[in-house]
């Protein structure tokens, strides 16, 4: 007996709210092909001091082995692109399904290997800057 896709679509959308995964951030990192920064942003990501839970997919679903879908996009409370590419391909895909979610742009320059030392240094200083932005700040007048 052969499941039909919408099975598997329906499957991973109720993983999406899976209660075993806690309380923490959920954050997808997008790339072209899932392979490089993306995967180097989730490592990153996903450890001290942001801990967040994450995920790495390529929006070229022509050579990307995981796929940015719908369904991740629906699983993310983040979205953190590589490049502009990437930022406007997400934009676009959270426009068409009709989802809102925060979407930022570390431009990345696609010239690093996997976990290279300067990629995740570059991760850290620009992500820590949408962080340190975000943060809202009190006037005492």
């Amino acid at each position: 007996m052969t499941r039909s896709k919408d099975w598997e679509t329906e499957s991973r959308i109720g993983n999406c709210s899976n209660r075993h995964q806690g309380t923490y951030k959920k954050v997808l990192a997008v790339c072209s092909a899932g392979l490089l920064r993306s995967p180097t942003i989730a490592w990153v990501l996903g450890q001290k001091p942001y801990d967040y839970n994450c995920r790495a997919a390529g929006t070229d679903h022509s050579y990307a082995l995981v796929k940015a879908d719908d369904v991740l996009l629906q699983w993310a409370d983040e979205i953190v692109c590589a490049d502009f590419e990437h930022f406007f391909f997400v934009k676009d895909r959270l426009d068409l399904i009709g989802l809102e979610k925060k979407v930022l742009n570390l431009e990345l320059p696609d010239m690093y290997e996997y976990r290279n030392p300067k990629l995740v240094k570059l991760i850290k200083q620009k992500y820590n800057q949408f962080l340190a932005e975000s943060i809202p700040v009190k006037d005492d007048f």
